[in-house]
């Protein structure tokens, strides 16, 4: 047995770390979370580790209605803090008390609890809400769509403010309940798996579960009248697709791609390991919008999406981001070339796994297709700033790095690399500069010369770096091109 010996000077410094604060040394969480992209978003001082949502919804008025449960822990001695949210709020509480709260700036609410809260704190707080999504708007948008039949939350870089009070930043990743009452004859989709339906009075509630860290922007909710199916991928992942009765001549062709999401997923496991979640899907909600979202374990499809045909190619894409985007997130927005860089490539792969064009000659391609005078190349995928955030540079430029890193290191070194670095960096985020670092520490190569021509520099890469892509000559136009290029808005605003 070991006594631990604790000398006079020693108490007294125990003692006094043990003061608790006083009121002058409680402050207001800062009311973004640090990102210079978009610095009203996400807030300071607290972490949270689940959202429980209970809401009611009416199709036919798009009124909303919920209560809102935040698990969280406090990060500094906290006077108040902040949550981004649009809706009209009717109460909150902070561990069972009430708490006052006001707004403030374009999406801030302001909360003060009774009592000031102590770093380290385990906390709860309770927000009552209602609200007409359709109706609130933030910097001139809003990411909330109305169909004909109901409505769908889901954009990015946010999308959270118009149904549920969060801290929107993928930096603070949770875990969802998702309990939506809504008029029979209507079905309430979201993330992850369905845990219950059950019907009285003319509602009927379905609850979901998102049970593995899911950042705020990856929430989605759709309600409408929906054709659903329902398997099992090859895995053993349960799969839920929603398909709205509206789509007209786009069901056959969106149904046609999206039922091949359990073979997809299982496909892109051989490239980027096991998948990482417990539910696969997709759903296609009658939107007017022209883009995809990635929203984890049953990514957003639009409509438009398939109104040249099935396009299996979009559904890689958003697929992949369940593993580069969903399962390692961004740390900072400017990171995104992580997210598209690599679901671009995985449609790379793809094409070659269909015969239909290498990855070289898609990297051939998209190199000669833009003279030196394109502004494609002056935007920077490694950090592209906020207006150039999801241009087609981020893609295409995104997925060249890939190819002059495979080229660079080796089919061995890349493809350890794609597999290992999800794993790395599981349910967490990460940045450029890391993903850089692991790729070193793998191939045993320094790369910042290449990263730096590919990802940072605003121009066209001369003719040594097309050698060392792999351009050998001006290359035609790959078959797989056309259902490539149909996806080249799937994260337009």
């Amino acid at each position: 047995m070991h006594r631990r010996l604790i000398v006079p000077g020693a108490l007294a410094t125990s003692l006094l770390l043990a003061v608790p604060a006083t009121a002058e040394d409680y402050e207001p969480g800062a009311p973004g979370i640090g990102d210079p992209y978009y610095p009203a978003y996400g807030n300071g001082g607290y972490d949270v580790s689940h959202y429980d949502l209970r809401l009611k919804y009416q199709p036919a008025t798009d009124e909303l209605a919920g209560t809102a449960t935040l698990l969280a822990t406090t990060k500094q001695d906290l006077a108040r803090f902040n949550l981004d949210f649009l809706l009209d709020v009717s109460e909150v509480r902070v561990n069972g008390a009430p708490a006052s709260f006001t707004t403030s700036g374009e999406h801030e609410l302001e909360i003060t609890p009774k009592n000031p809260l102590m770093k380290g704190t385990d906390i709860t707080v309770v927000v009552r809400y209602s609200g007409v999504p359709s109706s609130k708007q933030a910097y001139g948008f809003t990411s909330w769509h109305r169909t004909p039949d109901g409505g769908v939350g889901a954009n990015e870089p946010e999308a959270a403010w118009w149904w549920f009070p969060s801290n929107d930043h993928p930096l603070d990743k949770a875990t969802y309940d998702v309990s939506v009452a809504v008029p029979d004859g209507s079905q309430a989709i979201s993330n992850g798996t369905l845990q219950s339906t059950s019907s009285r009075a003319g509602w009927t509630r379905y609850t979901w579960r998102s049970n593995k860290p899911q950042a705020t922007y990856l929430a989605t909710l759709a309600v409408g009248k929906f054709d659903i199916t329902t398997g099992t991928s090859d895995s053993g992942i349960p799969i839920v697709n929603a398909y709205s009765k509206d789509l007209g001549d786009n069901y056959g062709a969106a149904r046609a791609s999206i039922e091949r999401t359990g073979e997809v997923a299982d496909w892109l496991a051989g490239y980027f390991g096991p998948y990482p979640f417990n539910a696969l899907g997709g759903y296609v909600p009658n939107t007017t919008t022209g883009y995809a979202l990635e929203t984890q374990t049953r990514p957003f499809y639009s409509p438009r999406q398939f109104a040249s045909g099935s396009n299996v190619s979009v559904v890689v894409h958003e697929l992949a981001h369940q593993w580069y985007g969903d399962l390692v997130s961004v740390d900072g927005w400017k990171d995104i070339w992580i997210n598209e860089g690599f679901a671009r490539y995985a449609q790379w792969l793809w094409s070659e796994h269909e015969g239909e064009g290498t990855a070289q000659e898609l990297a051939d391609h998209v190199y000669g297709s833009h003279p030196a005078d394109d502004p494609f190349w002056t935007v920077k995928p490694g950090d592209p700033g906020p207006e150039n955030q999801f241009d087609i540079a981020v893609y295409d430029r995104g997925a060249l790095a890939i190819q002059a890193l495979r080229n660079e290191i080796g089919d061995d070194a890349f493809f350890t690399v794609l597999k290992g670095w999800p794993k790395e960096h599981a349910y967490g985020n990460a940045t450029v500069g890391d993903f850089r670092e692991y790729a070193e520490g793998v191939s045993g190569r320094s790369l910042g010369a290449l990263f730096d021509t590919w990802l940072y520099e605003p121009s066209k890469p001369g003719a040594s770096a097309a050698r060392s892509l792999g351009v050998k000559s001006a290359a035609g136009q790959p078959k797989s091109w056309k259902k490539i290029a149909e996806t080249n808005s799937v994260h337009g605003h």
